[in-house]
């Protein structure tokens, strides 16, 4: 069905046409809806469904319904703070939505979009929570600072979004969500995005939302039927460089993010794939803001041919020309493996994610199979076939009931050989 069918503000309906949608992908459909009706949802939807558009959608539409109303003012007498308030777990997530919100309302006159995220100095911030603001995007830990100094006011916000809220809790922000809910009005409306709702993220659910509308669109296994995925089974190190060689060299390649388990692999891989002539770089969550920011705008500018990533580093990249994801390193869970896949396979094109996995891996190859229940066809490259045998107990099996997520599981990494025996560095 077209956007047309959703009854848009005008202002919506023409950006979308400007950047060529016309037809509303099926979470866009059953969410928008609703949420425009101002009932409080739970969204399941993967990676690459359009999930974006359909909170953002209705956040604008809110913007623009509120501009009619009188211009409410704290008890201080300044603004009021936004009125839709955004969290997210990840900087690069936050700054992909604020480009959403800026696209989607580029005909929205003076609409003012903010982010608070960490590792950005404070000043431009507390400018421009000093000023009107209709949607402010943020990670809880720093908006949590902002609130403890008084700087971010948060009574008129109408509408809270908690995009990848399972993410969010397994980074340890329950706490944090919780009191930024505290401090927010209670009539709200609350829209939350999780790829599950079991255990603390259907316990926050059922703190936040009042009388929620469950949307739950595609499994995993419908989500990815435009990337083909490939297994090839590495004797050891010196294999599984080989391997990445000679994938890398192929000519298909377009753009690629290699996948490393920590922030040292990623720095010492990107490094190693420069030296050989590749344009390369590393992203991840120890870098400067400024520095992650010029390796994205490569990335997005087609400066950079090869990205290396941690999981967190890479949430919200969205980039169509990226054919190729390489779990290089093995994600700590089932849930990350299919949030790395679909960095490829955007705006209707095919992609490839291909994983290189020693023995060791085989227990989480099969945890990955059982959470997709989907196999990952093992494939082998003439002149770099595996001295031993494959592991024989990865098929993968159907989940059980309630089985909807892995636990966190401790996971050996490969990487660069003197970091083998050093302690594990933070994702």
């Amino acid at each position: 069905m077209s956007f047309d069918s959703l009854n848009l503000h005008e202002a919506l309906g023409a950006a979308l046409r400007d950047a060529g949608y016309t037809e509303a992908t099926e979470v866009q459909l059953r969410a928008i809806p609703p949420a425009l009706e101002g009932r409080d949802l739970m969204v399941s939807s993967s990676t690459g469904s359009g999930k974006t558009a359909s909170f953002m959608l209705p956040a604008l539409a809110r913007v623009l319904h509120s501009r009619q109303e009188p211009v409410q003012r704290s008890p201080r007498g300044g603004p009021s703070g936004p009125r839709v308030l955004v969290l997210t777990p990840t900087r690069e997530l936050a700054m992909q939505l604020a480009r959403a919100a800026s696209s989607y309302g580029r005909h929205v006159r003076g609409l003012r979009v903010a982010t608070v995220v960490g590792g950005v100095p404070y000043g431009l911030q507390l400018r421009q929570l000093a000023g009107p603001l209709d949607i402010l995007i943020a990670t809880p830990g720093r908006l949590m600072d902002h609130m403890g100094s008084g700087k971010a006011v948060l009574s008129g916000v109408e509408m809270l979004v908690l995009d990848e809220a399972d993410r969010m809790l397994d980074m340890g922000f329950i706490d944090d969500i919780q009191l930024i809910a505290q401090a927010l009005p209670a009539a709200r409306q609350t829209v939350m995005y999780s790829a599950t709702f079991g255990g603390h993220v259907g316990r926050l659910a059922q703190t936040l939302l009042r009388d929620p509308q469950r949307v739950d669109v595609a499994s995993y296994t419908q989500a990815h039927a435009d990337i083909e995925q490939r297994l090839h089974w590495a004797d050891d190190l010196q294999h599984k460089q080989a391997l990445l060689d000679h994938v890398l060299t192929e000519r298909d390649v377009d753009q690629a993010v290699v996948f490393t388990s920590t922030q040292r692999d990623a720095e010492w891989l990107a490094d190693r794939l420069a030296d050989m002539g590749h344009s390369a770089a590393a992203l991840h969550g120890g870098m400067p803001q400024g520095q992650r920011n010029r390796v994205l705008q490569g990335l997005r500018a087609h400066q950079l041919r090869v990205l290396v990533a941690t999981d967190v580093a890479a949430r919200g990249i969205d980039v169509p020309t990226i054919s190729h994801v390489i779990n290089y390193g093995l994600p700590m869970k089932a849930e990350d493996y299919v949030h790395r896949i679909g960095r490829t396979g955007r705006a209707g094109r095919s992609g490839l994610a291909v994983t290189l996995a020693e023995r060791r891996d085989a227990g989480m190859i099969q945890r990955i199979q059982r959470f997709t229940t989907q196999a990952i066809p093992s494939k082998v490259i003439a002149g770099l076939e595996p001295r031993r045998p494959a592991p024989q107990d990865t098929r993968a099996r159907r989940p059980m009931p309630g089985q909807g997520r892995d636990p966190a599981q401790a996971h050996r990494r490969s990487g660069p050989p003197a970091s083998r025996s050093g302690a594990r560095t933070p994702r």
